[in-house]
């Protein structure tokens, strides 16, 4: 009988959302590594997009990256103040929603992706997705999926709002000749 009840106890603490009966040493040092590399990795997508930039000297990537980023954070923080969503924790700041570092995390991965393919964003996705994950299953389980999903959103379309693929030339000129005439051809790329 004392099985059943541990049984059921535990089958209703998973269905609540609550699957831990008490915090491991182990279990808290690797929630804390979680949340750590969060709060780092939140930086790496958009770092790797300013150097991807500046290595191949993209000027317009450049501001298009600055106006994304600025219209992103700015998004984030006028919504954190319009909702005023006490965090998951129990913390009442009213700062929950959307997750700040998943929006940051999520806007640099889109504009690698959106200006120079998939090759440099599903790497930088894969990053983000991780701290999302850090912001809902880190130490201080700072948010929940609706946060994280909301910051994603944040981050995405903030991206696209400013953001146009990579093109290294914009213009093409082009020539043929053939018979009694001659042509002269130019393609601009927006």
């Amino acid at each position: 009988m004392d099985k059943l009840k541990a049984t059921v106890a535990l089958i209703c603490c998973g269905l609540s959302g609550w699957a831990q009966l008490d915090d491991s040493p182990q279990e808290i040092r690797t929630e804390r590594a979680i949340e750590t590399i969060g709060d780092y990795g939140q930086f790496a997508p958009t770092a790797v997009a300013l150097a991807t930039t500046l290595i191949k000297k993209d000027e317009e990537g450049f501001w298009q990256l600055a106006k994304s980023a600025s219209a992103n954070l700015t998004a984030t923080w006028i919504v954190k103040y319009a909702m005023d969503k006490p965090r998951p924790e129990g913390r009442t700041d009213g700062h929950a929603f959307p997750s700040g570092h998943t929006s940051f995390a999520f806007q640099g991965a889109s504009f690698l992706q959106r200006r120079y393919g998939w090759k440099y964003g599903i790497p930088a996705y894969a990053v983000a997705s991780f701290v999302g994950f850090s912001r809902i299953e880190g130490l201080n389980d700072r948010h929940d999926a609706w946060d994280v999903l909301a910051g994603a959103l944040v981050g995405i379309g903030s991206t696209y709002l400013f953001t146009t693929p990579y093109s290294r030339e914009h213009f093409e000129l082009s020539f043929s000749s053939g018979g009694e005439g001659y042509m002269i051809g130019f393609q601009f790329k927006f």
